[in-house]
C-alpha cells in the first residue's frame, strides 16, 4: 500500500489540484465570456473562496512547524512533515494567494475604482498577509534543508499574526470605517 509520501499519491494530489485550478480558472472566464447581470456576486464569490482556502493554510503553515520543530531533522517524521508542507504551500497556499488577489484587485477597480480609506487600509493589510505567507514559503525551504532555527515557542507566536491580521480585514470590509 502506498503510503501518501509516496510519488504516486504526490502525483495523484498534483493532478487533483491542477484539475481543481483550472476548473476555477475557466469557471472566471466563462463567467466573463457569459457577462450575467450579477457577475460582480460571482467574482465575490469566487473571491470569498479563494480567501479562505488562502486563510486555512496560513493558520495551518505554522501548527505543522510547531510540531516539524520538535521531529528529529532527517528523521521519517520530519520527511512526513516536508511533503504535508511543500504540499500545502504549493497546491492550496500559492494558488489561493495568487487567486485571492486578481480577483481582489479586480473587485476593488471595477466596484470601488480604486477609492476609500477603507479599501486601501485593507489593501495595505493583504500585503502584510502577503509578507506572512513569503516568510512562511522561506520557512518551508528551511526545513526543507534542515535548517530551522526557530523554536516551537516561536511559531506558535507567529501562528496569530494570519489571525490578527483577517480579523482588522474583515472588519474594515464588512464595516469600512472610513
Amino acid at each position: 500500500m502506498d503510503k501518501q509520501t509516496d510519488q504516486k499519491p504526490g502525483a495523484y494530489a498534483r493532478r487533483r489540484a491542477h484539475f481543481a485550478l483550472a476548473f476555477f480558472a475557466l469557471l472566471a472566464v466563462g463567467l466573463f465570456v457569459w457577462n450575467p447581470d450579477n457577475l460582480y456576486l460571482w467574482i465575490k464569490a469566487l473571491h470569498i473562496i479563494a480567501v479562505i482556502s488562502w486563510m486555512a493554510g496560513l493558520f495551518y503553515m505554522p501548527r505543522l512547524f510547531i510540531y516539524h520543530t520538535d521531529a528529529e531533522p532527517s528523521s521519517v517524521q520530519s520527511e512526513t512533515f516536508k511533503v504535508m508542507e511543500r504540499r500545502l504551500l504549493k497546491i492550496i497556499m500559492n494558488p489561493a494567494m495568487m487567486l485571492t488577489w486578481i480577483l481582489g484587485l479586480y473587485l476593488a477597480w471595477s466596484v470601488y475604482g480604486f477609492h476609500g480609506g477603507w479599501l486601501h487600509a485593507k489593501i495595505g493589510l493583504v500585503v502584510l498577509l502577503t509578507i506572512v505567507h513569503v516568510f512562511f514559503s522561506r520557512a518551508v525551504r528551511a526545513f526543507e534543508r534542515d535548517e530551522n532555527r526557530r523554536s516551537a515557542r516561536y511559531w506558535r507566536f507567529m501562528n496569530e499574526a494570519p489571525t490578527a491580521l483577517m480579523i482588522l480585514i474583515v472588519i474594515l470590509v464588512v464595516v469600512k470605517p472610513f
